[in-house]
């Protein structure tokens, strides 16, 4: 099975790198920024955790180390949080970068890029709102794109949305053509336990 998922991220990947070439005039996105790590519950399917685990036993002993008391420490502090969702930092995020990268989610492979949504029309990256990915385009007042601020910017390129929705991404119809099937996502800690 996880043959057939690696198949599936090398297509994926394929198309994402497209997605993000066609948009990096919008794109912030570098090594050593990671704001999208730092604050979210990451769901994962198993397969996907199986995949990341892979990535964390080709570690180092000591980034291994480093990483299991990170772990530690937020179970400790999700028990005595009294927040329904609880949002945390990545724990395999070691000195601002990810120490898994070729192991991560897929929701961490296709965040940066605006997106269809289930019930929404699209999604604008969180990141727009602090100066990063479509900021340049971005009205925080009215929390879209401002074809005046396009205008104004003078990017030749249009911002478009992509279908890279996780839930999509995940879903039945999709990954059956990896010959995959994905189960419920869960947020990380909790397949961490």
């Amino acid at each position: 099975m996880l043959y057939n998922y690696s198949k599936f991220l090398s297509f994926l990947d394929e198309k994402l790198n497209g997605f993000f070439e066609s948009q990096k005039p919008f794109i912030c996105c570098k090594e050593g920024c990671c704001k999208c790590c730092e604050n979210a519950e990451f769901p994962f399917t198993k397969i996907e955790f199986d995949y990341l685990m892979l990535g964390y036993v080709s570690l180092d002993e000591k980034t291994r180390l480093q990483i299991t008391k990170k772990i530690n420490e937020l179970k400790e502090q999700k028990k005595n949080s009294k927040e329904k969702i609880f949002t945390h930092s990545c724990p395999f995020l070691i000195n601002e970068r990810c120490s898994v990268y070729n192991y991560r989610g897929i929701v961490c492979r296709t965040f940066g890029l605006m997106a269809f949504r289930k019930g929404a029309k699209s999604t604008i990256p969180f990141c727009a709102n602090i100066g990063l990915n479509y900021s340049k385009i971005f009205d925080k007042d009215k929390k879209t794109i401002s074809s005046k601020l396009l205008a104004e910017s003078g990017i030749k390129t249009d911002p478009l949305v992509f279908n890279i929705d996780y839930a999509f991404l995940i879903s039945d119809e999709y990954a059956k053509n990896f010959n995959l099937k994905f189960d419920v996502p869960k947020p990380l800690l909790e397949r961490l336990n």
